[in-house]
């Protein structure tokens, strides 16, 4: 089935008449014909300053990057004010095409345009090298541990992490203990954050294994930069990235098992008003499934099944994009009205798989992220090859003293929030917001991480009518199946706030296009003095 074209059956799927986010850019305020614009300036980066921190662009010295040099020639190659006029072009289409997230708790409207700036990070194909072979490390790791955790518990048997830990963390499920997951996996989708400090390291930041959002951006942002930019594309080696929903369902239908010719494959959303709703039904539509919510499945006698136009349908494989608490009120909480009553039931007995598998998100937990190196030595007996930031454990006794007597120097998470939620960034805090998050930690310090406040680097963006640097990161999706492959690319996060080091969309952060390189082609090899030469005419051919 070409994945790129909805499936017939997603048509006929009973979904009380839900709107795709493609078929709804009416209800934004689409600007009509306007008058000619004034002249515009052409932006340069004459006067950029990288500000004293790495810069992902340009050098310490001023002069572009190696990777970046081809990008910069094309950039300065555009006549005057074209890349200003590209920029709006680029906001003009993602509008119409209603490219949103949802906010919680905002009342100024429920959708939000997702802001995207045209210059993209650029990554170098060495670099990159050493970046996928971390994160393929770390990933087998965590999937070991997930796994160790709901059998044997050898790990905390021999004291490499503590028991309590990963006992009280909020997102271990006792439920799962014995379980055996399809294929062996839990984590098939991971979204892995990645920082850049000042002395050049890339450390991971975060792991997202539980329902990791922000791949549709990445595949639309990349659309909407081959359109605005084809020659800069035609004569550059940046790998691709559309290919991706193609191999997620190509590992979705993996986990149904050897004897499913065809296997079916949903995506289950919590609706229409769920922050990453709009990704949900474009990777569904991408992939040619059925994108469901709970009350188009239902369990008879162990089997999921799919209310149709046609009747009940049996599901294989669900792609579920809601957290473990709610999949399930049989299981878990009991008040979920977006879940399915006994689909852990069915799960358990091998009648239906989940990606991810539930259970997964105890290595999700921002305490448990610092054993990391721990369970890659323990599992791999190979050293981390892509660093932790250095991290404080609140419960640990020592650190908790240090983390409160240096809150205006670290950054201090909470175990389980996301999206720039649950966070003091100490250098930028009040007196009162610390004396608040004190309390906080001192109430409950297995909560609480801290980690000291990176000079994350920076890459030139937009701003009015020049160039300023803003602070990213960068989230690779690594999918694991038969193998574990790493996306050429990912989605980077700006801070678009001037100074600011929080780039969640949810805080005022945008993003850009992520440019990986691939290797130059080999060289043409040496010709021996023993060949014969060429003749004339076979020179004058390959001069022309």
């Amino acid at each position: 089935m070409n994945a790129l074209l909805p499936a017939e059956s997603t048509r006929r799927t009973i979904n009380g008449g839900r709107s795709l986010p493609w078929e709804t850019a009416s209800r934004f305020a689409v600007p009509g014909p306007a008058a000619p614009p004034a002249r515009r300036r052409n932006l340069r980066f004459d006067g950029y300053e990288a500000g004293g921190f790495y810069d992902e662009m340009f050098a310490g010295n001023g002069e572009p990057r190696a990777a970046a040099r081809r990008l910069l020639d094309g950039l300065r190659a555009l006549p005057e004010g074209e890349i200003l006029n590209r920029q709006q072009a680029a906001e003009q289409e993602l509008l119409q095409m209603g490219i949103t997230f949802n906010v919680y708790g905002r009342q100024d409207g429920v959708e939000k345009i997702f802001p995207f700036d045209i210059v993209p990070r650029i990554v170098g194909a060495a670099e990159w090298r050493r970046i996928e072979r971390g994160l393929k490390q770390r990933v087998q790791a965590l999937n070991l541990f997930i796994d160790d955790v709901y059998h044997g518990q050898k790990i905390l048997q021999d004291g490499v992490i503590p028991r309590e830990i990963v006992c009280s963390a909020k997102s271990f499920r006792p439920q799962c203990a014995g379980w055996h997951p399809p294929r062996g996996l839990w984590c098939h989708v991971t979204g892995t954050d990645l920082v850049r400090h000042a002395d050049g390291q890339i450390y991971v930041l975060e792991d997202n294994l539980r329902c990791p959002s922000g791949v549709s951006y990445v595949l639309e942002n990349r659309r909407v930069m081959k359109s605005l930019f084809p020659k800069i594309f035609a004569h550059s080696p940046v790998r691709p990235v559309a290919g991706y929903p193609a191999h997620l369902r190509n590992l979705l239908e993996h986990l149904a098992g050897d004897g499913v010719a065809e296997p079916r494959v949903v995506l289950l959303t919590p609706g229409l008003h769920n922050s990453a709703y709009f990704e949900h039904s474009f990777l569904a539509q991408q992939m040619g499934i059925e994108l469901v919510e709970g009350r188009d499945l239902i369990v008879q006698d162990g089997v999921v099944r799919m209310r149709t136009t046609d009747g009940f349908e049996r599901v294989d494989v669900i792609y579920r994009r809601i957290d473990d608490d709610f999949l399930d009120p049989k299981c878990f909480r009991a008040d979920s009205l977006l879940g399915v009553p006994g689909l852990m039931a069915a799960c358990q007995a091998g009648n239906v798989a989940l990606a991810n598998a539930p259970g997964c998100g105890v290595a999700d937990d921002k305490v448990i992220y610092a054993y990391v190196p721990r369970m890659i030595q323990y599992y791999l007996g190979e050293d981390i090859l892509l660093p932790n930031v250095p991290t404080r454990i609140c419960a640990e006794p020592s650190d908790l003293r240090y983390v409160l007597e240096h809150l205006d120097e670290l950054v201090v998470k909470a175990a389980n929030e996301s999206g720039g939620y649950g966070m003091l960034v100490g250098p930028h805090s009040t007196r009162r917001q610390r004396a608040e998050f004190a309390e906080k930690i001192q109430a409950n310090p297995r909560n609480y991480i801290a980690q000291p406040t990176l000079a994350i680097s920076r890459v030139p963006t937009i701003v009015g009518d020049h160039f300023e640097g803003r602070h990213v990161d960068l989230r690779p999706y690594i999918l694991s199946g038969r193998d574990i492959q790493v996306l050429p690319g990912g989605l980077t996060r700006v801070a678009l706030k001037k100074g600011s080091l929080v780039v969640n969309s949810s805080q005022g952060g945008g993003s850009k296009d992520t440019w990986v390189l691939a290797d130059p082609p080999a060289a043409e090899p040496v010709r021996l003095q023993s060949e014969a030469p060429r003749t004339a005419a076979a020179e004058k051919e390959a001069v022309c």
